[in-house]
């Protein structure tokens, strides 16, 4: 029988010992033996750790794009991830949530990058003065801690589980070790071994124990951070772990909860909130075959309503077919295992010795394309308590798998604290249109809950559901829950970081943490700012302009202009009792003057004006005062770039206005959107491709492809034709739904793939030559270069096709050409 491996200390092994035999859900088959015997676990964390320094040396935005790049690998191998889920029992709706929504979490995570600085190390909040002459102060920065991450994960979501705790801490810069359920942990190494194939993460990025790691705990250290998924009764065992104490390891715990759904009293039967309501608990009952921490266990509804709930629940439920989760019309599948059906029963039969019953039945079940007794099929079973607050089974046990109990309230109080009774649950919702019911009830009830979902009609047709956890919100609850928090966005990433406090001068600081604090040293500027590309500009660089006047006529200008009439600005007969002594300017007024003083008036790097993000107004300023600016980097962003733009990143600048007493009189920071040096490509001019073709000889040899020089010279001209109009019969060649994003392509510095198809050549073929001899088709390939040059001489404003990149102006042209010509003067090593 074929053993899992465990992907540790950058190899793939198999235990020493007999294994743990894994079923399939469906048809009890043996599918893999896991084993872990022999494995050292210390050794384990201690090559993450030790590996873990190339994760930590790459900044937010580098790792972003590599959790962008791996989530865009993995979906492309989804397929396969399928048909293996089907062996957990779970259905093609159940993987979508699990597989793809653990690629979700990549991306999500992946998108964050944006939030954090271009650097390895986050600066938190805002600088703290610490002196009354600002030259002492502090910052707070977040550095990834030099640990791993030690992810033991619960059976359910065997990808999602590890996905979701995994992007986080990637993004922070520290390496995962990831304990998954055995029960489904075939599913976790086939993704876990694509991702090592595929070689996007770091090496020691990712280690994997498919089985049994009981002593694992025994060798954390204080760097580490561990994070638990499953029962309330384990997590707590191995949160008391005498070594988790000792060196107090980070510990966060999502347990399963006993979550509540409330059915508001305005929603009757025959109103949108009444069926939503039904669905979701259905959903929430059915999905995953109601193996879920977030699933809805308690249903709390108005007494007056409960038998029309139970009847419209019995009715729904009835609805859904079980059996092999292959099959289209199949909407559950089965329980993880055996065992699982046997623990389940024991807690519906202990919730049975005071409640009813009243759909469903454990020991009989109808199922379709398979058989009922070798696999851990169990029908969906709803209870109904009915005296709540006296018999506390339903608030104390939980019965994992496809069960709920209804029980009635009075009064929405009542419903509070039914729902309060969990002990703390990760998620809690409730069905009203009355929006005054649900703010008493989130209110009342959010310090018992990690989330809390409001359904009615209005947010019906956007809302994830009760029960799916999204990667920027907050996963986790209190109490029985484990009072935890996963995922949640920055905050999410936080977990992963070390705050650390810093002081001192602000020139220091400002070295410290990438971003210009106030009263730190100016870097004065050799050249205007906006003359630097993005790269060459740092925090500090300064530059101090020369002066303007105001005038009076400056500030009725400016009201008129922008139709501004108050009063300050306008009417010096209404100045009493205000602040203002005579006609005053505009604020706004004294930031566009001070643009005025501080922007370079040329083309140059700078792309274009990007906002502004904090203004201040220090004094009132008046006709005949004098002003001069200080403009100053405070801080560079990276940023993405998707469309028809050069790649560039966003500089933020801080702007102060002083006035002709050297007093600070208005402060701003605005931001520039700044191109990035194009370093990639050698420029193609007349002279460079003269010399450049001196070199091509017919002996010279490719690097890649099969192009022999005379074919390279006759391709060029062809391109030539094209561009100069000469060839324009054709029809665009890529589809149009990814066209725009082919065609934008064109802007960034990104070379062209070395195996690139050009769409009229025959794959493994060369076309047959025009040309006698290469000196002549280099001559034909200069003189269609020049047709193209003059075409766009005499028609500047023309667009022509291109098979591949679509309609091409002039400016695309040339960019289409500076890439093509150093793709294949490259291909021939002849730049």
């Amino acid at each position: 029988m074929k053993k899992l491996h465990n992907y540790i200390t950058g190899q793939w092994r198999t235990g020493n010992g007999e294994g743990v035999p894994m079923h399939d859900a469906i048809t009890g088959e043996v599918v893999a033996l896991s084993d872990t015997e022999g494995l050292d676990f210390a050794e384990i964390l201690q090559y993450g750790r030790d590996k873990g320094n190339a994760l930590r040396k790459m900044t937010f935005q580098e790792r972003g794009n590599m959790l962008k790049s791996l989530a865009l690998h993995l979906v492309k191998k989804k397929a396969d991830f399928y048909e293996i889920s089907y062996r957990t029992g779970a259905t093609k709706v159940d993987s979508w949530i699990d597989i793809e929504g653990g690629f979700g979490n990549l991306f999500a995570n992946a998108s964050l990058r944006k939030l954090f600085p271009n650097q390895t190390y986050h600066v938190e909040g805002d600088p703290i003065d610490l002196s009354r002459g600002g030259r002492f102060m502090a910052h707070h920065i977040m550095v990834p801690k030099q640990g791993v991450a030690i992810h033991i994960n619960a059976f359910n979501f065997p990808v999602w589980g590890m996905l979701e705790k995994c992007a986080v801490n990637w993004m922070a810069g520290v390496p995962a070790v990831v304990k998954p359920a055995t029960n489904t942990s075939f599913l976790t190494e086939a993704v876990v071994r694509e991702i090592i194939a595929s070689g996007i993460l770091p090496e020691g990025a990712l280690q994997l124990i498919n089985g049994s790691a009981r002593t694992i705990l025994d060798s954390v250290e204080s760097q580490d951070v561990v994070t638990f998924t499953g029962s309330a009764s384990t997590g707590k065992m191995l949160k008391a772990h005498p070594r988790i104490i000792e060196e107090s390891v980070p510990f966060t715990m999502e347990a399963d909860s006993l979550n509540a759904s409330i059915l508001g009293e305005d929603a009757v039967p025959g109103t949108p909130e009444f069926d939503l309501f039904i669905k979701e608990v259905r959903t929430e009952m059915t999905v995953k075959c109601g193996q879920k921490c977030t699933a809805i266990r308690r249903v709390v509804v108005p007494e007056k309503l409960i038998e029309d709930v139970q009847i419209a629940l019995g009715k729904s439920l009835a609805k859904v077919t079980i059996g092999d989760p292959r099959l289209k019309e199949v909407r559950m599948g089965s329980l993880v295992s055996l065992d699982q059906v046997k623990e389940v029963r024991e807690r519906v039969q202990e919730l049975a010795k005071t409640a009813s019953i009243v759909y469903g039945d454990l020991d009989k079940i109808e199922v379709i394309g398979a058989d009922a007794k070798k696999g851990a099929f169990l029908a969906p079973i709803l209870l109904r308590e009915d005296n709540p607050f006296e018999n506390l089974a339903v608030h104390e046990t939980e019965a994992f798998g496809p069960v709920s109990t209804i029980m009635p309230y009075k009064s929405l109080d009542e419903a509070i604290e039914l729902a309060k009774m969990g002990k703390g649950s990760l998620v809690s919702s409730i069905a009203t249109n009355d929006d005054k019911i649900a703010k008493d009830y989130v209110i009342n009830a959010a310090s018992h809950h990690g989330r809390i979902l409001v359904l009615n009609r209005e947010s019906a047709k956007e809302s994830t559901g009760h029960g799916s956890p999204l990667p920027y919100l907050v996963h986790g609850g209190p109490g029985r829950a484990g009072g935890g928090e996963e995922m949640g966005g920055v905050r999410g990433i936080k977990h992963y970081l070390q705050r650390t406090a810093i002081q001192g001068s602000p020139t220091t600081l400002t070295e410290i943490t990438g971003i210009y604090q106030q009263n730190a040293k100016y870097k004065e500027a050799d050249q205007h700012p906006f003359k630097y590309h993005w790269e060459d500009i740092e925090p500090g660089m300064s530059l101090k302009t020369h002066k303007r006047t105001l005038t009076d006529s400056d500030i009725i200008n400016f009201a008129n202009l922008t139709w501004d009439h108050f009063y300050a600005h306008t009417d010096t007969t209404s100045l009493d009792g205000s602040i203002f002594e005579k006609r005053t300017a505009h604020g706004y007024f004294i930031i566009a003057a001070a643009a005025g003083l501080f922007v370079y008036p040329n083309k140059g790097p700078v792309a274009a004006n990007y906002g502004l993000e904090e203004c201040r107004f220090l004094r009132p300023m008046y006709d005949g005062d004098t002003i001069y600016v200080r403009l100053t980097c405070k801080q560079k962003v990276d940023r993405d770039v998707a469309g028809a733009e050069h790649p560039s990143g966003i500089v933020k600048w801080f702007v102060e206005v002083f006035d002709q007493e050297d007093e600070l009189v208005a402060v701003a920071t605005i931001l520039t959107m700044v191109e990035k040096k194009q370093e990639v490509f050698v420029e193609m001019t007349d002279e460079k491709i003269r010399e450049t073709l001196e070199k091509l000889t017919e002996n010279t040899k490719p690097k890649w492809g099969i192009l022999t020089p005379q074919h390279l010279m006759e391709h060029l001209e062809e391109g030539y034709r094209i561009m100069s109009g000469e060839n324009q019969d054709f029809e665009i060649s890529t589809p149009e739904k990814i066209l725009e994003k082919v065609h934008n392509s064109l802007y960034n510095y990104d070379k062209f793939p070395h195996h690139t198809q050009f769409p009229t050549m025959k794959k493994g073929e060369l076309e047959d030559l025009k040309h006698p001899d290469l000196a002549t088709a280099k001559e034909k390939m200069l003189e269609a270069r020049e047709q193209y040059k003059e075409y766009y001489k005499q028609n500047p404003d023309s667009q022509l096709k291109n098979r591949v990149f679509g309609m091409l102006n002039r400016y695309e042209s040339y960019l289409l050409e500076r890439k093509h010509l150093n793709h294949h003067f490259e291909q021939f090593g002849l730049i």
